[in-house]
């Protein structure tokens, strides 16, 4: 069965999308691309997306997709770190990163859709491609099909943020023609797909989940509807019109789903849905249960990271009994509870999590070793920076995290990079950014700042504006704490848990 991926009133199959790609194919292959070579994308939810993916897996080269929140000079150090041999971009995206674009990197321009323009409100005179650069659907036409079918595993290299203050890149491949069989055979079940599925892409392409779930889907022969941009009553239409039956969704959408009037929620007809799988950030309890009560007991929740894909899943009804718990491992993962010296703790008893990777190949960051070596205490023994306990029967329940990461809205985010930034402000002296509860997002990002001149320090406002015109928005600080000490030891480092205690003992759902 095929694939159809629709957006709006525009649908293209399967089939379709595979010849475009072996135009697209034969494009990058003229401008350089060879397998293992890189292939930017800087693309919203649209069609071209799956296009360039179908491209990149033809030559056997990575799709890299950008997440279109970053900065330019963010995008810049993508392009530079994963070598990317060309840039596909929408052009209202492209509009804004152009000046800082290598002049030898080639670029291809996609039309921004109108669908995505009111859905962005995106100012029109952004719109119209560049004269410069060549335009898609043009661009295809000046070549020949490549020869051959993408026939292989589809390889992608995901930026994460980072501790070191720039974002890293993560390589997603499987490693073997059996891994890649274990891939085609069991994902479609864990993901809750199967052939005839349909589907609403909400969530945006440049995050691996959405990515992973939109890939399996395609290649289990799904309708894919795409969403350019989440909307609870706009989701729930869709569902309705299209009789979705699986889909991914993030803790939040649920938040915001649940928030919409009951005379809303009552309207759409949603049995044809099967299963919800979510990722991104622990529900809170209270959420999960709603949703349970409002659409059933389809849900499964995934637990893991860009690094591996999922890693615990589980399901409504074992949730039911395990309230809290993200699931027990899944094949190829085994989840182990060790202590600071790598012993393996009993249940019940609190430590960090690892997982062992049977296949051996655990995470691999492009570009930094150490970062991979970090992640392991042995070959294929890697930990995703939590702190955990498991109980009797092997299900994990999250406590608190040894990395220095966030997550909020589903987003992960590494204080680090704000940091970074804040530090360089003439009037801030020192500088620690630390999660603190949010009702909606779980979490947000908060500056607790040693000013320069205690008697006069700078405006907050002016602090976080300073770190927006250097970072992405979503990764700055909320809010801003002038404070007299951050309880640096005498080596100079800071007990972020210390610092987050205070504004965690009363999470009842006011924000902080």
């Amino acid at each position: 069965m095929e694939s159809n991926v629709v957006l709006g009133d525009q649908l293209l199959s399967q089939a379709e999308i595979r010849t475009r790609a072996a135009y697209a194919a034969a494009g990058f292959r003229t401008l350089g691309v060879d397998r293992g070579d890189a292939i930017a994308l800087l693309l919203r939810n649209d069609i071209p997306f799956f296009e360039v993916l179908t491209a990149s897996q033809h030559l056997a080269a990575y799709s890299v997709p950008i997440n279109w929140h970053f900065s330019a000079r963010e995008v810049l150090h993508v392009l530079i770190d994963s070598g990317a041999k060309v840039l596909v971009a929408h052009a209202d995206l492209l509009h804004g990163i152009r000046h800082v674009v290598p002049d030898e990197l080639p670029v291809i321009v996609v039309a921004t859709p109108r669908l995505i323009q009111e859905a962005y409100a995106i100012d029109a005179s952004t719109c119209p491609p560049p004269s410069e650069y060549p335009v898609w659907t043009q661009w295809l036409a000046e070549y020949e099909p490549l020869p051959g079918d993408a026939a292989g595993a589809a390889m992608t290299m995901m930026y994460t943020s980072g501790t070191t203050g720039r974002p890293k890149g993560v390589r997603r491949e499987p490693a073997t023609a059996e891994q890649i069989a274990r891939l085609r055979s069991t994902e479609p079940k864990v993901m809750g797909s199967r052939p005839g599925m349909r589907t609403v892409i909400c969530g945006p392409l440049y995050h691996a989940a959405p990515l992973h779930f939109a890939r399996v889907a395609y290649d289990t022969g799904s309708l894919i509807v795409l969403q350019p941009r989440f909307d609870g009553e706009e989701l729930l239409k869709l569902i309705e019109q299209h009789q979705v039956s699986a889909i991914f969704m993030a803790p939040i959408m649920f938040v915001r789903l649940l928030r919409l009037p009951d005379a809303i929620r009552t309207t759409y007809d949603l049995s044809s849905l099967e299963h919800v799988i979510h990722a991104g950030a622990i529900c809170p309890p209270d959420v999960k249960r709603a949703m349970i009560d409002w659409w059933g007991p389809i849900f499964s929740d995934a637990y893991g990271a860009s690094e591996v894909g999922t890693t615990c899943m589980i399901t409504s009804s074992e949730w039911l009994e395990h309230p809290g718990s993200v699931g027990r491992s899944i094949p190829p993962f085994s989840a182990m509870i060790l202590d600071e010296e790598g012993k393996e703790l009993p249940p019940e008893t609190e430590g960090r999590l690892y997982f062992k990777d049977a296949t051996g190949r655990g995470v691999i960051y492009h570009n930094d070793p150490k970062k991979s070596a970090a992640a392991h205490i042995a070959p294929g023994v890697f930990t995703l920076g939590e702190i955990a306990y498991m109980d009797a029967e092997g299900y994990v329940y999250l406590t608190d995290r040894f990395s220095d990461m966030i997550v909020s809205g589903g987003v992960n985010i590494y204080p680090a990079e704000a940091e970074q930034v804040l530090i360089e402000h003439p009037d801030i002296l020192d500088v620690a950014c630390i999660g603190v509860p949010h009702t909606e997002m779980g979490e947000e990002l908060k500056a607790l700042v040693i000013p320069m001149n205690s008697a006069n320090p700078a405006d907050a406002s002016e602090l976080i504006f300073w770190c927006r015109e250097q970072l992405s928005h979503y990764k700055c600080p909320r809010s801003i704490e002038f404070v007299e000490s951050l309880g640096r030891n005498t080596m100079g480092k800071i007990n972020k848990r210390k610092l987050r205690a205070p504004f965690w003992t009363n999470t009842s759902g006011q924000d902080t």
